[in-house]
């Protein structure tokens, strides 16, 4: 009969495609990673890697086990967490998987109410662009992604959790810091602008807004492209050009007079942050605990949109 351990082991090959990187990930050698995929080979009657030199890839029979593995170890470990939460306490591990926005503005505040009220839960979150946390999720490597991507797959149910404002902002020694009334979308043609990467929901909304004006992202003059948000704040702060850039992004820069909002005629511009889970998965304490809690009333000031003064 296979074991969890066996598994896990098996998966964590999978993973990598490194025993040596395996072995350093569940704390064993490299050998003793080898003779356990070796054993697991010969039990099975069938190879599960294909090997050339150090180099390893999953057989046909390896990608057919992975996902039976992973789904094996997920029903293992929520049998454990289920008979420890019979006793009155939510353990186990929550998986996270989140865009880099919701990272770091919002999942920091809902950790701290989670754990304090359910100490055992440990927390493992991927912070990544928005489309890989779906795929993490999908792929059952997280229980619950945090995305501003709603792609309708027929085994991922999404809740809004919160609307962000994507909001133009400027150096405060830039001439549109103080400038007292809203400009003309036509007005950004003048800039240079530093945007997010293609695949940023930032750029989606930019992009679908400038639309209902005629224009195009490739009518802006983009000096430099940017995967990370904070990265485009400091940009701007610089001097460097100007950008649109989420509200919780803006808010500390533009509090302290570093950065200036400035409000475009007609360009309103927003996103939703969605919770994402897998309807295909039975969802464990923990991750039933964080939804909870996410969506509980006392948490109504984390999903309200940050007031930035605008000039």
């Amino acid at each position: 009969m296979l074991t969890t351990n066996e598994l896990q082991v098996f998966i964590a090959a999978a993973e990598t495609e490194n025993f040596s990187e395996a072995g350093r990930r569940l704390g064993v050698s490299q050998p003793a990673i080898s003779m356990q995929i070796k054993a697991l080979e010969d039990r099975l009657g069938l190879q599960l890697f294909d090997r050339a030199g150090r180099h390893i890839s999953l057989s046909e029979a390896g990608r057919a086990l992975v996902p039976m593995a992973r789904e094996t170890i997920d029903r293992v470990i929520g049998i454990e967490e289920t008979m420890v939460s019979l006793q009155g306490e939510v353990v186990g591990l929550l998986k996270l998987a989140c865009s880099t926005t919701a990272g770091k503005y919002v999942l920091p505040s809902l950790l701290s109410g989670l754990m304090a009220r359910h100490p055992q839960v440990e927390v493992v979150c991927q912070v990544t662009q928005r489309e890989a946390a779906l795929d993490t999720l999908r792929r059952g490597d997280a229980h619950v992604a945090l995305t501003s991507l709603r792609i309708p797959f027929k085994d991922v149910e999404y809740r809004p959790f919160l609307t962000d404002s994507i909001v133009l902002v400027v150096p405060a020694s830039h001439r549109w810091a103080n400038i007292g009334e809203p400009i003309q979308p036509e007005d950004l043609l003048k800039e240079q602008f530093i945007v997010r990467e293609s695949t940023s929901g930032t750029l989606d909304a930019l992009r679908q807004g400038l639309e209902w004006h005629d224009l195009s992202l490739d009518h802006l003059n983009r000096v430099m492209t940017l995967g990370n948000a904070e990265a485009i704040r400091m940009a701007v702060q610089e001097g460097i050009g100007i950008a649109f850039v989420s509200a919780m992004v803006a808010l500390e820069a533009v509090e302290t007079g570093k950065l200036a909002v400035v409000e475009v005629d007609g360009l309103e511009l927003e996103k939703t942050l969605y919770m994402a889970y897998d309807t295909d998965r039975p969802a464990t304490r923990a991750q039933s605990a964080f939804w909870d809690w996410a969506f509980d009333p006392s948490n109504e000031h984390i999903r309200q949109r940050p007031t930035l003064r605008r000039v």
